[in-house]
């Protein structure tokens, strides 16, 4: 008899049983369902719902129970349907039929939204050291990198050559943005629901302030209705999640053309790479590729779970046991992708003189021969229109700026000197970038200074981390 069977007549289709049954995924959750069950009877106890004896015996059973599950010898059974019910059969088993109290004065439609709930807060602080080791990585880079000019781009044609310590310091802050995010998320992950019961609270007098200290929640769910039938902290943490995502993806794609032949700006690890089964010659760069692909696999479970909410009335549906597959498959692929990508990018190889030869190799100078002309009294549509011409002289000549003589520059305008050569030279176009923000060095070196501020204020996030 399934302990909610005393209302039917007949057992459940062995179809409708398999069908509905979530033990297979929700089992994740059975750390986090002893944890809110112990806080439960706790309560339980100091409110003098069910006598101590009672309650004592049933916490004790509990600790024995997650004992079993976490040592791999407890059987989760499909016919008990889920993790919830699985572990107050567990329970039973343990202590007999006083395991029964345990669910006075709440629901599984409390307790399921408890268990995601101390999931989520707990997968989000991983997600935030994960995130900062990646962030600690670029900065190492960018700071081994200092000197090291590669060209910027736009349309992914050559624009301005910048530092590639500028380009790792832009990921860095981009990650911030993502830790920022989840940090924000967090206060509404955490608030406590359990106490709401099915939809509609308890006639028993439970006692939601004492479980929230109990479990280290901010504050309670002020309305049961909303506390059993709200997701929003799920979709916000698919929302960020594939944020992050994409922005993996889009460090991916450089990854994979700088390590390219025709870009050839670094190498990968080979613990980070493979080969082929019929070329010898190969070295793939498949982590980024992977990370790259998975990230439509994130995007999917936000698009899932919006869809799946978008009709439901309140309060709970069963529609909403499709509301963790997608939450665990989209935490473990980015906790996946975090953990290999911060070694990854800690053990690339950044081939300086390749990137500087590509610099020399390019027109990315010529918006400085632009300003240049304008600093001499051109405006700067006809230091453009000028600049465009000798472009179009270099490209006809097969030059660069730079291999231009002085007499050549100056058939296109007398106020050009000697000066120029310094000028269009890759490491003074990169300094005169001072403005806060810009690729000179000293530049950048501000915003090593504000990066590692950043990443110091994160490490401190990990001392505040819920038990």
């Amino acid at each position: 008899m399934k302990l909610w069977g005393g209302r039917f007549t007949k057992p459940t289709n062995q179809l409708v049983e398999t069908y509905t049954a979530s033990i297979q995924f929700d089992k994740k959750l059975a750390t986090y369902d002893i944890q809110g069950s112990l806080a439960h009877v706790k309560m339980l106890k100091a409110c003098e719902i069910i006598p101590a004896q009672d309650a004592d015996r049933i916490a004790n059973g509990l600790k024995l129970v997650a004992d079993r599950i976490d040592n791999g010898e407890a059987v989760l059974l499909e016919e008990h349907e889920d993790i919830h019910m699985n572990v107050e059969k567990l329970l039973m088993d343990e202590i007999g039929p006083v395991a029964g109290k345990l669910h006075t004065g709440r629901s599984r439609n409390d307790q399921v939204a408890l268990d995601m709930r101390l999931y989520l807060r707990d997968t989000v602080m991983e997600i935030i050291q994960l995130l900062t080791n990646v962030q600690t990585s670029l900065y190492q880079q960018a700071q081994n990198n200092q000197d090291t000019i590669l060209p910027g781009y736009t349309h992914l044609q050559r624009a301005q050559p910048v530092l590639f310590a500028h380009h790792m310091l832009a990921y860095v802050f981009m990650f911030q943005r993502d830790v920022e995010r989840l940090q924000d998320s967090f206060k509404r992950i955490n608030k406590l629901p359990l106490g709401a019961g099915a939809l509609a609270g308890t006639t028993f007098p439970i006692d939601r302030e004492y479980v929230q200290k109990q479990l280290d929640f901010d504050g309670i769910c002020e309305n049961s209705l909303d506390a059993v039938s709200d997701r929003d902290f799920v979709v916000e943490f698919l929302s960020h999640a594939s944020m992050i995502a994409m922005h993996l993806s889009r460090m991916s794609e450089e990854l994979v053309q700088w390590s390219s032949a025709e870009f050839d700006f670094i190498e990968l690890d080979d613990a980070f790479c493979t080969g082929s089964s019929m070329m010898p010659q190969k070295k793939n760069p498949d982590v980024p590729e992977l990370v790259r692909g998975k990230t439509g696999r994130v995007y999917g479970h936000l698009s899932g779970m919006l869809t799946m909410l978008k009709g439901l009335p309140l309060a709970y549906n069963k529609d909403m046991q499709e509301d963790k597959e997608g939450m665990f498959d989209a935490a473990e692929t980015l906790k996946g992708a975090l953990e290999l990508f911060a070694p990854m990018i800690e053990t690339m190889h950044v081939k300086k003189e390749s990137m500087y030869q590509a610099v020399r190799q390019d027109y990315s100078n010529a918006t400085d021969l632009a300003d240049y002309l304008t600093n001499k009294g051109m405006t700067f549509r006809q230091s453009h229109e000028t600049v465009g011409s000798i472009v179009l002289y270099c490209i006809q000549h097969d030059k660069y700026l730079l291999d231009l003589s002085l007499e050549e520059f100056q058939s296109f305008s007398y106020v050009i000197d000697s000066d120029i050569f310094e000028v269009l030279d890759p490491e003074t176009v990169v300094n005169t970038r001072r403005s806060t923000g810009g690729t000179a060095k000293v530049s950048v070196q501000e915003q090593l200074e504000k990066a590692a501020g950043i990443l110091k204020e994160n490490h401190t996030l990990f001392e505040v981390q819920p038990n």
